[in-house]
């Protein structure tokens, strides 16, 4: 609870204590991001950010008790941010189009890690040495979110798709967590729906980790075009145009 400039109280607002504490938050996080840009993800150091921040050791374990509970904080946070970003962008397209429900969020995934890069590397990158993610903690469950957004997408375009895709997989031929959670969010998903998402999300993220790397620019002038090239023709392998008809 703050205190207005009359001296009264104002229930629900954060004190100036809180709102302190959330800054000191958002800046170690952001020294943290540095940190994994300049030197690669082992750099992350909560020595290092209270080095840099004027803090003790002793201070910035208060917010973070350990380097794990940070990179922890971060995922998360990344998780849902990307989860907000690609969902908005898909539900912003009728349900009846699942082609352009695939293609803008497709589109959104590469908009949104052009702009968080160095989240998109700590997300996606290579782990972080020493890491032990909590089980089932909350970045399980967040990163959980943008995978069955995704497949839901698949699941929708699934009946148009089937005609065009291999139908032999069975449930034995994926991994066994992959399909415990596919069971439990989309009990009514088939294997090979499931499959074809993974094979989705592969050519979805291909291109986008390549640019984010810089590997695209020394060989594509106009990357967004390639980008979106590659999903029109992803849509299109479905049986889908990007405009809510199948294709025959």
């Amino acid at each position: 609870m703050s205190i207005d400039e009359s001296g009264r109280a104002v229930p629900g607002a954060p004190s100036r204590r809180e709102r302190l504490r959330a800054e000191t938050t958002r800046e170690i996080k952001t020294i943290a991001l540095r940190q994994l840009a300049e030197e690669g993800p082992g750099a992350i150091s909560l020595r290092g950010i209270a080095r840099d921040m004027g803090m003790t050791a002793r201070a910035i374990y208060s917010y973070f008790p350990t380097r794990d509970d940070l990179i922890t904080a971060l995922i998360d946070e990344i998780a849902a941010s990307l989860s907000d970003a690609v969902e908005s962008a898909s539900h912003a397209v009728p349900d009846t189009d699942p082609g352009g429900r695939l293609l803008a969020w497709g589109q959104a995934l590469r908009e949104w890690a052009l702009a968080h890069p160095e989240d998109f590397r700590l997300f996606y990158g290579r782990p972080v040495p020493g890491y032990q993610p909590p089980e089932d903690g909350p970045v399980d469950r967040t990163a959980r979110r943008v995978c069955r957004e995704l497949t839901r997408l698949v699941a929708a375009a699934w009946p148009h798709a089937r005609h065009h895709q291999p139908e032999d997989t069975s449930w034995a031929d994926l991994h066994p967590d992959y399909v415990a959670k596919i069971r439990e969010d989309l009990p009514d998903v088939p294997p090979a729906a499931a499959a074809l998402a993974l094979r989705v999300w592969g050519r979805m993220h291909g291109l986008v980790a390549l640019e984010i790397d810089g590997h695209i620019h020394p060989v594509a002038d106009n990357p967004a075009a390639l980008h979106r090239a590659e999903m029109l023709d992803l849509v299109r392998s479905l049986g889908l145009d990007a405009d809510g008809s199948a294709r025959p």
